[in-house]
């Protein structure tokens, strides 16, 4: 008898005990499709290649390994070791409890979103977050969006479509993933009028274009991912808000980073805080949710209200408005803040404001647990964009593996994945962005991954 006619029909083999199983997990379509599959590559693999037609329990394993491929999630948790507390690729923020349960609440059920509980009638999703917002950062309302350069890109579409934006040269920055400040512009379909030179801007730059007619607004675009240094300058942002006013521009302040609570009180640079330019007279400002702020991503609009609410009705707020989990999650966010526990309760400020002798302790501890590496000062960043080039001390377990690429491949296959870091062919791991539950899983992954290293010696 050929080996070919010892492969069961589809019918057959869904009969069986053992695939009545999957279907009860799996669903039938999806079963159907998965053994389908594997049947048809085991005829393949025999005609092409001679492989033996595996028998009835390996039929079955073949099948139950496709459906848990297809359905395996490629979004999963990891475990962030690189001293990198705004990891762009890792997701930046990791979110406070609060946040979390606040988000869960809404996913479970039904939300006001867009219903006005007192008149029974249809309300707006923009009310959400707003008051808050205005409350902590003085705005007069508050508008969340989707992200940053959505935030960007619709207030520059609302209010200047068609019509000339100022924009410093120092200032037309691209970040990360290639967002261009003049790409954003162009559309928006706002007319970019530079000024100044690279390195050089002075205030009298901006007073000369303002005296044309058709400027919209004055964009300040935040240096976000790099710093300029040596022969340079640039107005302040005050006086720049003073000459547009003078002229009837309003101005708007790109932040990017969102923060709102004094970098210079943890050793680092001071970045510009959303409070301060709406002090000076910012018309509106606008930051990410997720840097910073430590929320989950998302575009927040702060300032005056005349201005926001042309933006809120232009129909892109559609195409970029948030959803009640995203609102849900930066309103707990925001909140931290307005009871002054940001530092306690966002895993983000906790980390940058960890003590030195904490992490020191913890990175003791691990290497105790290992029995192996040596522990050694060394530097974190915030990363995410924001404060570059700033620096923090830190202490990082250190080992030596015969091939260190080879060991952060294996590192990223344990279960949770963990990420470090390789530097002078060492590999590194920063316990400043280890969040706290994730330090036995750490363990575990890391002493697992060493030891079947060693094996291979």
């Amino acid at each position: 008898m050929s080996e070919l006619s010892q492969i069961p029909s589809i019918d057959q083999l869904l009969k069986s005990r053992e695939m009545q199983n999957l279907l009860g997990i799996f669903g039938r379509p999806l079963c159907v499709e998965a053994a389908r599959a594997v049947l048809g590559d085991i005829r393949t693999e025999f005609i092409q290649r001679r492989n033996p037609v595996p028998d009835h329990a390996g039929l079955i394993a073949r099948v139950n390994q496709q459906l848990e491929a297809w359905l395996e999630p490629s979004l999963v948790p990891v475990i962030n070791a690189t001293g990198v507390v705004l990891h762009t690729n890792l997701g930046r923020a990791p979110l406070s409890q609060s946040t979390r349960l606040a988000i869960a609440q809404a996913a479970e059920g039904y939300t006001n979103l867009e219903f006005n509980l007192e008149t029974g009638k249809r309300g707006t999703r923009s009310i959400h977050a707003s008051q808050i917002l205005a409350r902590l950062t003085g705005a007069e309302i508050g508008f969340v969006v989707n992200n940053n350069a959505g935030a960007v890109l619709l207030t520059l579409s609302a209010l200047a479509s068609g019509r000339k934006v100022i924009v410093s040269r120092s200032q037309l920055v691209e970040i990360g993933g290639g967002f261009r400040i003049p790409d954003v512009m162009a559309q928006s379909s706002s007319e970019l009028v530079e000024i100044g030179t690279t390195n050089r801007v002075h205030l009298h730059d901006y007073e000369n274009v303002l005296q044309n007619e058709g400027i919209a607004l004055v964009m300040v675009a935040h240096h976000s991912n790099f710093k300029l240094i040596g022969f340079h300058s640039e107005p302040e942002l005050a006086d720049i808000v003073e000459v547009a006013h003078h002229y009837g521009v309003p101005v708007v302040h790109d932040l990017g980073s969102g923060a709102l609570l004094d970098t210079a009180k943890y050793g680092l640079s001071h970045e510009p805080m959303v409070q301060e330019s709406l002090a000076v007279g910012c018309d509106l400002v606008c930051f990410s949710g997720d840097k910073l702020l430590g929320g989950p991503q998302a575009g927040i609009i702060v300032g005056k209200a005349e201005l926001i609410q042309r933006i809120q009705k232009h129909p892109l707020a559609r195409a970029l408005r948030s959803g009640k989990l995203t609102l849900a999650g930066i309103t707990a966010t925001l909140a931290h803040y307005l009871k002054d526990e940001a530092e306690q309760e966002l895993p983000i400020w906790h980390m940058i404001a960890k003590s030195l002798d904490a992490i020191h302790t913890t990175a003791e501890n691990w290497r105790e647990h290992l029995g192996v590496g040596e522990v050694i000062p060394g530097r974190s960043t915030v990363g995410g964009g924001s404060l570059p080039t700033e620096e923090m001390p830190t202490y990082i377990l250190a080992l030596d593996p015969p091939d260190p690429d080879a060991f952060l491949c294996r590192l990223r296959k344990a279960q949770p994945a963990i990420i470090a870091r390789i530097e002078d062919d060492r590999v590194l791991f920063d316990p400043r962005t280890v969040l706290p539950d994730q330090e036995a899983a750490l363990w575990h992954g890391l002493s697992a991954s060493w030891a079947a290293e060693q094996a291979l010696e």
